[in-house]
């Protein structure tokens, strides 16, 4: 078997797979649009809360101001898209087997990624969402750990999401153990 033929190389199409400009196109676009439409979600739910309740919690030190929160996590959300984007590329949604696992642990961590803002600013329950967030990192660094074996790019692109969430979850717990 050749290099490129070797279906964990990396940087390698799927066997089959066609350079089509439209598809990769439409494919980027959709991979942005669940994104945002994820970001969109969270936000409408963190909304809810992070004007009253959230105000009123005892806060650690290194909070961040409620200004950075929107633009970080837009550049995050596009950073996941174009990760995910490049391995569907590249794998596809199937292998021969059955579902591509990579494209599988992407998924879990967007729905996961949303779920946290329901748990945290829909529930208000810190404690359940302080584990959560801690599937959530594992999910993600998974999810890093195959994107890197297919799209070494694509990994990079998911080191400031885990970075983020590993500072979120410090948060989370600080906000957890204040009140």
């Amino acid at each position: 078997m050749t290099e490129p033929d070797r279906p964990d190389a990396p940087n390698t199409p799927r066997r089959g797979a066609s350079a089509n400009p439209r598809r990769d196109a439409l494919g980027l676009a959709g991979f942005a649009a669940l994104c945002l439409a994820v970001a969109a979600a969270g936000g409408a739910v963190t909304a809810t809360s992070v004007g009253t309740w959230y105000q009123g919690l005892a806060k650690p030190a290194f909070n961040p101001p409620d200004w950075l929160f929107a633009p970080v996590w837009t550049t995050l959300y596009l950073m996941i898209a174009f990760a995910g984007w490049r391995v569907w590329r590249l794998r596809g949604w199937t292998d021969p087997r059955g579902l591509e696992p990579a494209m599988l642990a992407w998924a879990i961590q967007l729905m996961l990624n949303l779920c946290w803002s329901f748990v945290f600013f829909g529930a208000r329950l810190i404690g359940a969402a302080l584990i959560e967030i801690v599937v959530l990192l594992v999910a993600i660094v998974a999810t890093l750990r195959l994107f890197r074996r297919i799209d070494r790019p694509a990994a990079w692109l998911l080191l400031p999401y885990a970075a983020w969430v590993a500072y979120a979850a410090l948060l989370n717990a600080a906000l957890w153990r204040l009140n």
